[in-house]
């Protein structure tokens, strides 16, 4: 998406926030990595508007996290599902993250309505820092730091 001065912003989050900036996107694309894919039971299972529901599916499809297929039942008319791209699965983690930072600061009374977990042994996974070599980084040990000469090299500023 380009930004109103016609350029793409430099950070990547604010980039990624143009694509799915509002409270629907997110919940689309939460059913989607349930198995939805139909826009009756997206409309169903998220209680959302279909005009609103229309405008969140195009918007995914444009940017490429959902695609469009056309399927057809016996006797009805064609009909579109939306499935994840591969952009659109990458953001399981994403997802996950503000789950589990939900289930932890904004907790429900009767706990969580998603458990993850891992298919190979069935215990329950939670979402973490990782390095090259795939071991475990506590997040105390982890920071941002601006890559020497981008737009988030602090030491440029002045």
């Amino acid at each position: 998406m380009i930004t109103k001065t016609g350029t793409s912003p430099n950070c990547s989050i604010a980039r990624t926030l143009d694509l799915v900036s509002d409270r629907w996107s997110f919940m689309v694309l939460r059913e989607a990595h349930l198995g939805t894919t139909r826009f009756a039971d997206f409309r169903d299972f998220l209680h959302i508007a279909p005009n609103i529901l229309t405008n969140r599916l195009a918007t995914l499809v444009d940017a490429g996290l959902l695609e469009k297929r056309e399927y057809q039942e016996a006797g009805e008319r064609t009909r579109s599902s939306y499935h994840l791209t591969a952009a659109g699965a990458d953001l399981k983690l994403v997802l996950a993250a503000l789950q589990q930072w939900g289930d932890v600061h904004r907790p429900r009374e009767d706990g969580p309505t998603v458990l993850r977990r891992d298919t190979r042994s069935g215990r329950l996974v939670n979402v973490g820092f990782v390095d090259e070599d795939g071991d475990e980084v506590s997040e105390d040990d982890v920071v941002f730091e601006p890559v020497a000469g981008s737009p988030a090299d602090r030491s440029t500023w002045r």
